[in-house]
Formats: C-alpha cells, structure tokens, sequence
C-alpha cells in the first residue's frame, strides 16, 4: 500500500540519519571520557579502544530509542509543514491510521532495544569490570607507561619509568616519590627489575639514590644505594559479587534485592518506553508554520529527557524501597501509555473544549 511504504521509507531514512548524528555525539563524549580514566590510571591506554567500544555497546539502547523517536517527530512535522498530512486526513486516513505503518517499521528496532537493554547490556558493563580490575591487579611497574609519571594502585607512591623490557620485567631511569607513615620519599635509580621474593614482587633497583624527610621537618636524609628493594603489586581486592548493572537478567530476578529490583526496572523501563514513544511522537506532533519543525524537536528532546529521568528515578527509589516493582511500571509505563493513547484519541476525533460544552448544553436544552 502506498500509504504505509511512503510513512516507512521516510522513517527509514531520518532514523538512519539520526542514528549517525547521534552515534557520532556519543562516541565522541565516550572517547574522551575514556581518554580522562586513562589518564588518571582507572584504564590501561592500550584498552581504551576496548572501553570505548564496551561502553557504546551498552548505551546504544539508549541512543536507538531517542533515534526513532526522533525521527519519528522529525517525519511527521515534514508531513505537516508540507501539507502531505492534510492530503492523508483528507483521504480518510485518521492519525490513529498512521500508528501500525509506524510500528511496522519501528518493531525489529524494539526488538533489538530490548535485547539490548536485557543482554548486552549487562554483558558489557560485565567485560569493562574485568578490564578495569585486571589493569589494577596489575603491579605498580607494569602500569606504567613509558615516560609517563603514573600513580600507584594504593595511591601512596608515583612512578616514572622507561622500560625496555618487552614482558614490562626491567626498566630504566626509574623515579620513585612515595608517602608513608608521615614520612615522604624520592628515589632514582638508573635501573631496575622485578624479583619474586617469597612469593612477593619486589622491585630492585640498582645505583641509585633516595632522599626522606619527615612531615613538619626541614632535616632530609640523603642516602645512596647500589641495591634497594621496595615491594610492588600488592593485589586489589575484587568484589565477590558483580554490581548490579554487570548481573545477568535471569540473576536479577532470581536474587531480587532492592539493588537488583531496581536494575531490573531501569532494564525494563528502556524497553517499554521504546514502545511508549512511538506512541507519544504521533500524539504530540502537530503542525505549526510559525514555529517549524524545530519547536516539535524541542518538544521531543523535552519529553525524552523528562521519560528518561523518571526511569533513573524510578531505580533509585525502588533500590531505596520506596517503590516496588510492579506498581512502578504500572504507574509510569501504564500511565504514560494511557495518557499518550487518550491524547491520540482526542486529536483522532479532533475533540476540542468548546465542542464536548457545546454538545453538553444542547443535551441540557433538549432535556
């Protein structure tokens, strides 16, 4: 039908062209967040790609959502402006008309959201966690990257190395300045290796010197050195269980804490609301030559936000037991749906005011 492939293949090309624009902002913000924990040693430099690329992952259902949204706003205030939706109404074609060609399009987009939001999601942020904790496990000297001062996983000593060792075993032009005990320390040495020492890491450093002073003290202790050992790479501890949003689905609700409860809500939320604002885009756009298409997209990115926030709310109180789980989604998810399909229908039967008191004073004068 004429009617249903046009509405599709126009929703086919803005939402391609959303979805880059969008993806594009993202990837941006995500890079150089990745780039700022890189820096501050949260991050191995060489993953960064890694995380990036995990971290896209798990916000692109959020992206694909606002994508359709938007460019389902985005066609129907073309449709309007250029008077190809006057043509339509003429035609005999409702706005409730428009709402199965519109889900014929977006449902493999919802399907994938959903999918998204309950698989990939938690996968991704599972496989950032062990990046992440891998690069702290790490010993102090390997998390060094050559002519770089980094801080130590304890946060007590800073180091500069340059290595020339391929399995990150030797360095040198080794620089150490450490605090401990009230005591602060600066050694240099030309070089270094790692030893195992009853079953310890030990960095060795070889003909160096090494300068102490206690805090509140002008008297330095200048002392030099042909061997130092200092012990390096003491293990982070690792949480036994995984935070909430790196939890398998089937995990959230089979072990359904307040924590988990509201994962699973926020999980749930994305999916619905996908639904939800398709709903929401036809009820709301209208035609307005005055303000153009740029006063729908704002209306959009207004109501988007505003849905989006709730959901994150919602988590919050349902981790907090304020809320439960069920009743949430029915009042948000349930009540947004109601009122969004009530809109539709008013604007559907183009119901006004003036009309329902109209009609009511002539029920009253004909009683």
């Amino acid at each position: 039908m004429l009617f249903h492939s046009s509405l599709r293949k126009e929703l086919a090309r803005s939402f391609g062209a959303t979805l880059i624009v969008l993806v594009t902002i993202v990837m941006t913000m995500m890079l150089i967040r990745t780039l700022g924990q890189a820096s501050q040693g949260s991050v191995n430099p060489s993953e960064v790609g890694l995380v990036m690329g995990f971290t896209m992952l798990g916000h692109l259902p959020t992206v694909l959502t606002m994508s359709l949204f938007i460019a389902s706003v985005g066609t129907l205030s073309r449709m309007y402006l250029e008077s190809e939706m006057v043509i339509w109404l003429a035609s005999g074609r409702g706005l409730r008309s428009f709402l199965k060609p519109m889900l014929q399009f977006a449902w493999p987009m919802l399907l994938v959201v959903s999918l998204l939001v309950l698989v990939v999601w938690p996968w991704s942020n599972q496989q950032i966690s062990e990046l992440k904790e891998r690069f702290e496990r790490r010993g102090d000297l390997e998390r060094v990257s050559p002519g770089q001062f980094q801080e130590s996983a304890s946060g007590s000593r800073v180091f500069f190395v340059d290595k020339d060792s391929g399995e990150n075993k030797q360095g040198k032009n080794v620089f150490i300045s450490s605090s401990d005990h009230g005591k602060q320390a600066m050694t240099s040495s030309k070089g270094g290796r790692i030893e195992l020492v009853n079953d310890e890491r030990f960095l060795i450093l070889n003909v160096g010197q090494r300068v102490e002073q206690t805090v509140g003290e002008r008297d330095l202790k200048v002392s030099e050195f042909k061997t130092y050992g200092a012990r390096i790479g003491q293990d982070v501890k690792v949480a036994a269980e995984p935070p909430p949003k790196a939890t398998h689905t089937l995990r959230l609700m089979q072990n359904p804490t307040p924590n988990n409860l509201g994962e699973l809500a926020w999980r749930l939320g994305l999916a619905l609301a996908a639904v939800n604002l398709m709903v929401i885009a036809l009820a709301v756009t209208s035609a307005n030559p005055r303000v153009g298409r740029g006063g729908n997209l704002a209306l959009a990115l207004f109501i988007f936000v505003v849905y989006y926030n709730f959901i994150n709310l919602g988590q919050s109180w349902i981790s907090a037991g304020k809320f439960q789980l069920i009743p949430f989604l029915l009042v948000l998810h349930g009540g947004v749906l109601l009122l969004a399909a009530g809109w539709l229908t008013v604007r559907h039967n183009n119901w006004n005011w003036r009309q329902l008191l109209r009609t009511r004073r002539g029920q009253e004068i004909a009683a």
